[in-house]
Formats: structure tokens, C-alpha cells, sequence
């Protein structure tokens, strides 16, 4: 799942090496911590987050096959 977040995020960005993904679990869900430039933090959630929004709807039906557990997606700044 990672690499698929990957996979999305680092054609969107100017700094594709500054993009970092950390995967958080606990007993009943994944969450998944995203990290982008500064500048490019406008670039992935999107005019009016539908960027964003679109990254989650991939990644949660990617996973909801594989796995039981609740997963999510978070952008930090």
C-alpha cells in the first residue's frame, strides 16, 4: 500500500524525493502518514482537497480487499 501511495503522490510533485510515507497499525486499523515539500502540499490535496479525496477513494478500495482493518490516509504539514 505504500508503494502504491507512492506510485500516485510522486508524478504530482515537484520534490518527488521529499515524498515519505509512514504506515502507523494498530489492532483494529492502518494509517497511513503522508509527507510532501511545503511547496507541493497545495499539489496533492487539490482544489477543494478532490486531490486528495481521490488518493483516499484509491487507497481505501486497494486495501478493502486485502484487509480487515479500517484504513486511512492523513496529509501532514
Amino acid at each position: 500500500m505504500k508503494q502504491l501511495i507512492e506510485a500516485i503522490v510522486k508524478p504530482l510533485v515537484d520534490y518527488p524525493d521529499n515524498v515519505q510515507v509512514e504506515k502507523d497499525e494498530s489492532i483494529n486499523r492502518i494509517v497511513y502518514k503522508l509527507s510532501v515539500h511545503p511547496e507541493d502540499m497545495g499539489k496533492v490535496i487539490g482544489k477543494q482537497g478532490r486531490v486528495a479525496k481521490a488518493i483516499r477513494t484509491i487507497v481505501y478500495s486497494a486495501a478493502g480487499s486485502h484487509q480487515k482493518k479500517k484504513t486511512y490516509v492523513d496529509i501532514l504539514d
